[in-house]
């Protein structure tokens, strides 16, 4: 059986130009949707989630039973460890930005500011969210890939 998913890049390689935190912490911002990353069993875990930025920190839903809500519940009061990744790459021109942030993620434990969180941030599966999850980025990388010549002093 042959899998034929890849397409031709329409153009030359990409150059990929290191972003400075503040704009790759923008960049995030500017999405809705990423990817926590943390341990589960001693194993990487990968949940896609949607996010709001609010003050530099990453805020997520969770509920009940997901396995973040334990670990961070669990990892309490410094918080369990996390990385969180969001992009934007066109599928078609391999053109666009990946940031990852990595840093410490607490439940949101103050009514007042739960509450905010439910208003601000609606979750996209049909599934009750009564938790919220803050990470507070320690560092914070991306890229952004561009056409080899764009960003060249010399234009080629």
């Amino acid at each position: 059986m042959r899998l034929d998913n890849t397409q031709p890049v329409p153009f030359g390689p990409r150059l990929s130009i290191e972003l400075d935190s503040d704009e790759a912490l923008r960049l995030l911002g500017s999405v809705s949707v990423g990817r926590i990353v943390f341990t589960r069993h001693a194993l990487p875990t990968v949940r896609p989630v949607n996010h709001i930025l609010d003050h530099g920190d990453i805020v997520i839903r969770t509920h009940e039973g997901a396995a973040l809500t334990s670990r961070a519940r669990e990892s309490a009061p410094s918080g369990v460890v996390v990385a969180y990744e969001a992009d934007t790459i066109d599928p078609a021109t391999h053109l666009g930005w990946s940031v990852v942030a990595t840093g410490y993620a607490q439940l949101v434990t103050d009514p007042e500011e739960l509450a905010r969180y439910r208003r601000l941030l609606r979750p996209w599966v049909q599934q009750t969210m009564d938790y919220a999850v803050r990470i507070r980025p320690d560092l914070v990388t991306g890229i952004r890939l561009t056409d080899t010549w764009a960003g060249r002093p010399d234009g080629g």
